[in-house]
């Protein structure tokens, strides 16, 4: 519940636009990065579960130790369908540094559905996972599309866009390019002690 009002009161902030969040120490700054708005402080990935286009029951948590864009879309949502290539395209540039780019469908159609989809827009390496009962959706807050949540290697929520975006532009991948490296440092540290 904390974590959703934490999300809640992001979104609210966002809406209203007048909110400044506080930028990261060091993090590219730019329209992009007023955009994907910080949360302050970080919050806990929710719990809820969703599910991988082969039925298996996955949470948040599972992908602990990675870095983590997620993405809520449908294929009747117009903005998301627009950014579906760029988020396939931002998975291929930073997959070997270990972004896992998660792209949750709340279509209520299920795997059918998802997987003509993307055989529509030849999506090829894009991740996609199924939300039909928008579960893990209502746990972030979500009340449009697409939403993007970037959640760090520790399960923290850390940013979130409402609206589509440019996943593969240089301001994009260099703003997520920074928490890679952050993560990497933080786990290099831990090991020398």
């Amino acid at each position: 519940m904390v974590v959703k009002k934490a999300i809640l009161a992001a979104i609210l902030a966002l809406a209203l636009g007048g909110l400044a969040m506080p930028a990261a120490a060091q993090a590219p700054e730019g329209p992009f990065a007023q955009d994907f708005r910080l949360l302050t402080p970080p919050v806990p990935a929710p719990l809820e579960v969703f599910q991988d286009l082969e039925g298996a029951t996955l949470r948040l948590a599972d992908f602990k130790g990675k870095v983590v864009l997620l993405n809520f879309w449908a294929t009747w949502c117009a903005p998301c369908i627009r950014e579906m290539p760029a988020l396939e395209r931002l998975q291929s540039i930073l997959k070997a540094e270990g972004l896992h780019i998660a792209a949750v469908s709340i279509d209520r159609g299920g795997k059918d559905m998802v997987t003509r989809f993307a055989k529509k827009l030849d999506l090829r390496g894009l991740p996609l996972y199924l939300d039909p009962k928008a579960a893990l959706a209502r746990a972030f807050g979500v009340s449009g599309l697409p939403a993007t949540f970037l959640i760090d290697a520790q399960g923290q929520v850390v940013r979130m866009m409402l609206g589509p975006a440019e996943w593969d532009s240089h301001a994009a991948v260099g703003l997520i390019r920074y928490y890679l490296n952050s993560d990497t440092q933080r786990k290099g540290m831990g090991s020398s002690s």
